[in-house]
């Protein structure tokens, strides 16, 4: 009797330790900023996000829409709508599906993968993210330059940075 009851505790123990482990090992979406961490979802395949400025040069807003990479290995720009033509603003057929939408240009069906993103606040160009329904105003919380770091990463990983 006592034997089955260590068995038991043993088996309940070793059971407890793997969904820990289990958890501790799913993916997560994380935003980073100045040694802080801004924001931690868990990266579901095709979860959505955007990110919105106002471009530097052109002065005029812009909103790149991507997803989480089925892999959950980075993330793919799906597409990006702005309103002016100008030094890194995608113009090439071959970048994606071109149409216009009132006072906006929209690229589409762009696809391009980045295993990490890393941005950075500017002066004027109000950069904001939406991710899961809610937005960071990152111009908002740190200064000019500020460099923000968006990756995939196991949530040990995400929690000990």
């Amino acid at each position: 009797m006592l034997r089955n009851a260590r068995i038991t505790i043993i088996l309940c123990l070793l059971g407890i330790g793997l969904g820990i482990l289990n958890v501790l090992g799913t993916p997560c979406f994380v935003v980073s900023a100045a040694g802080e961490r801004v924001a931690l979802v868990e990266a579901r395949p095709e979860l959505p996000f955007s990110i919105h400025f106002i471009h530097s040069v052109q002065k005029t807003p812009v909103l790149e829409n991507l997803e989480i990479r089925r892999e959950r290995d980075g993330f793919d720009l799906l597409s990006t709508k702005y309103q002016s033509f100008g030094v890194g603003l995608p113009f090439l057929a071959e970048e994606g599906d071109f149409r216009q939408e009132g006072d906006y240009y929209v690229f589409d069906h762009m696809h391009r993968h980045f295993p990490q993103l890393q941005l950075r606040t500017g002066v004027g160009t109000r950069l904001t993210l939406n991710i899961a329904g809610r937005e960071y105003r990152l111009y908002e919380q740190y200064a000019p330059g500020t460099r923000i770091d968006l990756y995939i990463a196991p949530l040990y990983r995400a929690l000990c940075r």
